[in-house]
């Protein structure tokens, strides 16, 4: 199904009662066909994920709106696809922007002493001028003129990433998707809290899933379930091909066989994340510290 989901750029289209999304162009490996829009009502309408510092999707935005008033801009979270236009369509509309925080906001603690070791990878951009103008926690209910939002906490993706109740619908932001699984690399991504997010998602027994990219997510319990099984099989993988000392590009080589070399350097930071929970579990060392350039042990 996600293959054939292939929406045309700029257009509003509506995919259920009061729902309409518009797909930015900004499509990649990793964004998929680009980056899903969502309006959310009639009359008053609240934008969820913006989408990237595109003035063809802000046009489009305004066109969809019409002499519709934006009453709410809320951002799942801070990478460069998804929050960037929020302050250029607040300042057009007048609209305040929600959201958890500022792009360094719920990074872990193991994350965050990464950091201050010296770590700066990352490597999916991140929007550091982001911060919003009104701050949501995990459990909060923005009240919008089509009905309550409810806020999910969900990191693991990033820090700062919310997932959004709506109904018997949750938007899943980056989370969950249904066509590719979610990166997670450090220090913006953290592996156990993204276990966590789509264990506690899955405990949300929604209807359908509205993702960042890519079609709507019609049985989220099995997609879920396929997503957490997925992480902990390269768990394996990556304990199995520790049968002799490695780096993470070694690791990286030795487990994604079936996965372009092109791509190589987004699957070494899955490894990484992974690694990074090993070793905090006691179950990996790394030599002579933990980074992204230490060699790897298996104890």
């Amino acid at each position: 199904m996600d293959q054939e989901f292939d929406p045309v750029p700029g257009v509003a289209e509506k995919i259920a009662p009061g729902l309409r999304r518009v797909l930015a162009p900004n499509p990649s490996p990793m964004t998929f066909r680009g980056t899903n829009t969502y309006l959310l009502g009639q009359g008053q309408v609240t934008v969820i994920d913006p989408g990237p510092a595109d003035l063809l999707h802000l046009n489009a935005l305004m066109q969809a709106l019409d002499d519709e008033v934006l009453s709410h801009i809320v951002v799942t979270h801070s990478h460069l696809d998804h929050s960037p236009l929020a302050a250029r369509l607040a300042a057009q509309t007048g609209a305040q922007v929600w959201a958890f925080g500022d792009s360094l906001a719920g990074r872990s603690d193991v994350m965050a002493a990464l950091v201050a070791s010296g770590y700066d990878g990352g490597g999916e951009g991140v929007d550091m001028a982001f911060g919003p103008d009104r701050i949501v926690g995990d459990g909060d209910v923005i009240d919008t003129p089509a009905g309550p939002l409810q806020v999910l906490h969900t990191p693991g993706h990033m820090g700062n990433h919310i997932c959004l109740r709506w109904g018997d619908a949750v938007f899943s932001g980056d989370l969950v998707m249904g066509w590719a699984t979610s990166l997670v690399s450090p220090p913006d991504g953290d592996i156990s809290h993204f276990l966590m997010s789509c264990d506690r998602l899955r405990n949300e027994a929604a209807a359908v899933l509205y993702p960042g990219h890519g079609a709507p997510v019609a049985d989220p319990a099995a997609r879920i379930d396929w997503l957490i099984a997925h992480r902990m099989d390269r768990r394996v993988q990556v304990l199995a091909a520790l049968d002799q000392p490695r780096d993470v590009t070694a690791l990286t080589e030795a487990i994604y066989t079936d996965v372009a070399p092109a791509l190589w350097p987004i699957a070494a930071r899955n490894v990484f994340a992974q690694l990074v929970e090993l070793v905090g579990a006691g179950k990996v060392t790394a030599e002579p510290d933990l980074s992204a350039g230490a060699m790897f042990r298996k104890n």
